[in-house]
C-alpha cells in the first residue's frame, strides 16, 4: 500500500517554514534568512520512501498587500492552500495570528486535517511552551499540535510519523528520485537570492531578482551567467560595490554554495541591471514568473 499526499506549509514572515521544509526532507531547497518575505515561490520540496510520498509546499510569509508582487505571493498561498490534503501551521512564542484576514478565515473553516507546530521552543523556558501549548490548542483546536526547533530538528521525526498517517493512500504525483518541481536554474538562483538576504541590507534584498541566463556543461566546469535586476540605478551602485567588491564577493559565496548542490566545479558570471519599479508592475512580474 502507497501513500502519497500534498501538505501546505504556512504561517507568518520568519516562524521557520523554510527551515522545516530543508529539514525534514534533508536538503537545502528552500532559502532562509533572518528578513521577512525571504521566500517568493510556491515551492515544493518532495520526500520519498518505499511505501509514501510527502509533497510539502513552503509558501510565502502571511502578510497584508502593499504591491503587486506581495498580491502573486499570496496567491500562491490560496493555491496551496485549495490544492492540499493537510495544512501545517507554524507558529513562535509571539502569539501572532496570521495577518491576512482572507487566509486566517480559510484556515478557520478548512475541513482539512490541521496540523499546529509551535516552533523555536529551543528559545523558550518549559513554562513558555506549555503556555503556548495551550493557547494555540484552545485557539484552533488543530488535529495535532507539536513543540518543534526545525533548526535542531527535535520532534520533526513524530511529526512526520502523524503526517505518514494521514495521508491518502494513493500511487506518487511525481517520480520518486524528485527533491523538488522546480527547474535546476531555479534552485541556482533562489541559492543567489539567499546570499543577497544574507549580505545586502533595507531594500537591497526586497528590490532584487536573479535570473539563470546561461547554463552550459562542459567537460570539467558549468558555466553560469546570471542577470541581478534591481529597480533603481542606486542600488545596482551598492549590488555592485566599490570597484566591484561586493560583487564579486557575492559571487565567491554563491559560487561555493552552488557547486556543493550540483557536485560540480562552476565558473559564475552576473550582470546587474535596472528594471524600474518591477514589483509593482504585472507585465514585469509575469516576466520574471511570478504571474501566469
Amino acid at each position: 500500500m502507497h501513500k502519497s499526499g500534498f501538505v501546505t506549509i504556512i504561517g507568518n514572515p520568519n516562524v521557520g517554514k523554510s527551515t522545516f521544509l530543508n529539514k525534514i526532507i534533508g536538503e537545502n531547497i528552500s532559502i532562509i534568512s533572518k528578513k521577512a518575505q525571504t521566500t517568493r515561490h510556491r515551492l515544493l520540496g518532495i520526500l520519498n520512501e518505499d511505501d509514501f510520498q510527502i509533497v510539502f509546499t513552503d509558501t510565502p510569509g502571511i502578510i497584508n498587500t502593499k504591491y503587486e508582487l506581495q498580491n502573486a505571493m499570496m496567491n500562491f498561498v490560496k493555491y496551496s492552500l485549495q490544492d492540499s490534503d493537510v495544512i501545517v501551521y507554524i507558529v513562535s512564542n509571539e502569539k501572532k495570528d496570521i495577518l491576512n484576514e482572507a487566509i486566517l478565515d480559510s484556515i478557520i473553516k478548512t475541513k482539512l486535517k490541521l496540523f499546529l507546530l509551535i516552533n523555536k521552543v529551543d528559545l523558550m523556558t518549559q513554562n513558555e511552551v506549555k503556555s503556548a501549548l495551550d493557547y494555540w490548542e484552545k485557539k484552533y483546536k488543530p488535529y495535532k499540535i507539536f513543540p518543534i526547533s526545525a533548526l535542531n530538528k527535535y520532534n520533526l521525526d513524530n511529526v512526520l510519523v502523524e503526517l505518514k498517517k494521514v495521508i491518502p493512500i494513493s500511487p506518487p504525483y511525481f517520480p520518486k528520485d524528485s527533491l523538488t518541481d522546480r527547474t535546476l536554474r531555479f534552485i541556482i538562483s533562489e541559492i543567489i537570492r539567499e546570499k543577497i538576504f544574507k549580505r545586502y541590507e533595507k531594500e537591497i534584498p526586497y528590490s532584487s531578482e536573479v535570473v539563470v541566463e546561461e547554463y552550459k556543461e562542459k567537460e570539467n566546469i558549468v558555466d553560469i551567467s546570471c542577470i541581478i535586476y534591481v529597480e533603481r540605478e542606486s542600488q545596482k551602485a551598492i549590488m555592485i560595490g566599490k570597484k566591484g567588491s561586493a560583487l564579486r564577493s557575492l559571487g565567491i559565496s554563491s559560487r561555493k554554495s552552488i557547486q556543493n548542490f550540483i557536485n560540480k566545479k562552476v565558473f559564475l558570471t552576473f550582470k546587474v541591471k535596472v528594471l524600474k519599479n518591477w514589483r509593482k508592475k504585472k507585465q514585469q512580474l509575469k516576466k520574471l514568473g511570478y504571474l501566469n
